[in-house]
């Protein structure tokens, strides 16, 4: 895999838990994470057309060996997986496992060998397959505040201690601005997750959540691939939602191997990651 923009530059190891380490460091998270401020990552693939799925709906579809080799890592060094519910329930999502090589390392570390999984839902309706709720801690559930019905379907299905009312003048205090998704109040959601200790964020999508990240300012950095394929049709965009205005972001690295581009843009607030705090 060559690095084709940012460091470290040149060919990564071919080794696959040395090559592990090293996308670990390029992908690092700022250290300002320490200090409670959650960054928010999202992570999606496109065709070279601009579909995030093939003709089966799933978003493996536009996806191939690297781009997995590199969601695997960013995987392994989030504390979150941000996810709606309908994506969850698209792609058959479980709990997240622990990366093969980052894994340990969390543990010597003091974290969690694996991140939280959090499913967004406006109706309470979420992904409870593969074993998503047996496991302590390793799964949450982001429903609407002053939704009652929302919050006893979920609770009926994830249990009490794992569902989050977000919004609905509840919210825990933030700065990060103000917006939904489907009702649910992401500023809130971060801020309660970060009273966690979890900072480390990523979003998974779908289109609709990513665009809800976008238009409250919330999406700190995208690593987008694109796949060497076209898909054409009239599928999703990547994200979606009500337009505001154009973010601005900065190309921040480019990978590039088997004809697929894997690019991390991070959004101008005149903060970028130091590339210390895996």
């Amino acid at each position: 895999m060559e690095a084709l923009l940012g460091a470290p530059t040149g060919v990564l190891p071919a080794a696959p838990d040395e090559a592990a380490r090293a996308l670990a460091a390029r992908y690092a998270y700022p250290s300002s994470v320490a200090e409670g401020r959650p960054w928010v990552r999202a992570n999606t693939a496109t065709s070279l057309d601009g579909a995030v799925s093939g003709a089966d709906g799933r978003s493996a579809s536009v996806s191939g060996t690297v781009d997995k080799q590199v969601f695997g890592v960013l995987r392994g060094l989030a504390d979150v997986v941000l996810v709606g519910a309908g994506t969850a329930r698209t792609e058959g999502y479980g709990p997240v496992r622990p990366h093969r090589v980052l894994g340990p390392e969390r543990a010597r570390a003091g974290r969690r060998t694996a991140a939280v999984l959090v499913q967004v839902t406006r109706s309470g309706r979420v992904e409870a397959g593969r074993g998503m709720f047996d496991e302590p801690g390793a799964a949450l559930v982001a429903v609407p505040g002053g939704d009652e019905a929302a919050r006893a379907r979920a609770v009926g299905t994830a249990g009490e201690d794992r569902v989050l009312v977000c919004g609905g003048g509840d919210h825990g205090g933030t700065d990060r601005g103000g917006t939904d998704h489907g009702g649910v109040d992401l500023a809130d959601l971060l801020d309660r997750l970060a009273r966690r200790g979890l900072t480390r964020v990523l979003c998974e999508g779908g289109p609709e959540l990513l665009g809800a990240l976008a238009a409250a300012d919330l999406l700190d950095e995208l690593c987008l691939t694109t796949s060497p394929v076209l898909v054409a049709g009239d599928g999703a965009r990547a994200v979606t939602g009500a337009a505001g205005d154009p973010r601005g972001f900065s190309l921040a690295g480019l990978l590039h191997a088997e004809g697929t581009l894997l690019a991390r843009w991070v959004r101008d607030r005149g903060t970028v990651p130091d590339e210390q705090d895996a």
